[in-house]
């Protein structure tokens, strides 16, 4: 299938979510028909229903997911549900109607064990439920979509709409004189709506067939620990960044173990004709600077 993107039909699962809207604000200033399915639209357990809204679809791209990593450890099943067997029911349909799917995966494939960014093709082993569940859809992609399947993980997401780490700690600075954040785990922190460009450029590329099927990784250039994020929060915002205390994940323990070293490599975008997503310090100053997330976090617009 070649067609051309503009005129081709485009299906976002999890379209309420936080990068799903954000997905259907680019394809909508790109003047792209587009569908947008939420959770209470779209139950990705359910064949027939999948098979359905992919009807007639030329790429769908799937941001539904289990998101609550500290709850998959006490209901393994009912996340594998979502980003494994829904994932694979989803891929089979889009196998079925011809349509590419362009599924959004995590990090937390990954080992989080690793001391250079770790390279699209490196081997996985999940330290957590929501991980391996996730591993799950990833594999199903490859399976049943060899040359229709593109996997784009994804880390440290941020942006307008909804709870996130940038958004809370900025609210937060009217609530604490100080903040203490971890400063031992290292991630390229992401903004939603950059991401969202990157996506509908992969998916125009691919029903073109310029671009190879398999996993991307869709993280911005660059490093940081979370305290690094916060303390670059604060200074963009006009905030007194010596307000974020260092600490250790020690100080936080939490039901899921969560990688250590998150630091993913770029190269396989060359493959797709596109350069990486820009560094995480462009991305986290073009995100404050919009009014709608300056609106969110209460501070005044900078933009």
């Amino acid at each position: 299938m070649t067609a051309d993107a503009v005129a081709a039909r485009w299906l976002v699962t999890g379209a309420a979510g936080m990068l799903g809207q954000d997905v259907l604000a680019v394809l909508k200033d790109a003047g792209i028909e587009t569908v947008g399915l939420g959770r209470a639209d779209l139950d990705l357990t359910d064949p027939a229903a999948v098979r359905a809204a992919v009807e007639g679809m030329d790429i769908v791209v799937n941001c539904a997911a289990w998101t609550d990593v500290d709850g998959a450890e006490t209901a393994e099943e009912a996340a594998t549900a979502v980003n494994g067997t829904g994932v694979r029911v989803l891929a089979g349909a889009c196998a079925a109607a011809g349509a590419r799917l362009l599924h959004l995966s995590t990090d937390y494939v990954l080992p989080g064990d690793a001391s250079e960014p770790y390279r699209e093709d490196a081997e996985t082993g999940p330290v957590n439920a929501y991980g391996r569940s996730k591993l799950v859809g990833e594999r199903a992609v490859a399976e049943l979509l060899p040359r229709d399947g593109y996997v784009v993980r994804t880390a440290w997401l941020y942006g307008e709409h909804g709870t996130n780490f940038v958004a809370t700690m900025l609210k937060l600075a009217a609530q604490r004189d100080t903040l203490e954040v971890v400063d031992d785990q290292i991630g390229q922190p992401t903004w939603s709506y950059a991401l969202a460009g990157r996506l509908v450029e992969l998916g125009r590329a691919a029903l073109a067939g310029r671009a190879p099927a398999g996993i991307y990784h869709g993280t911005a250039s660059g490093r940081t620990t979370w305290f690094g994020l916060a303390r670059e929060a604060y200074r963009l915002s006009g905030l007194d960044p010596e307000r974020i205390r260092p600490t250790t994940s020690e100080a936080f323990v939490r039901p899921a173990v969560r990688p250590a070293y998150s630091v993913l490599g770029h190269d396989r975008w060359s493959a797709a004709g596109m350069e990486p997503l820009s560094d995480w310090r462009v991305q986290l100053a073009e995100a404050i600077n919009r009014p709608a997330f300056a609106d969110l976090l209460r501070l005044p617009s900078k933009g």
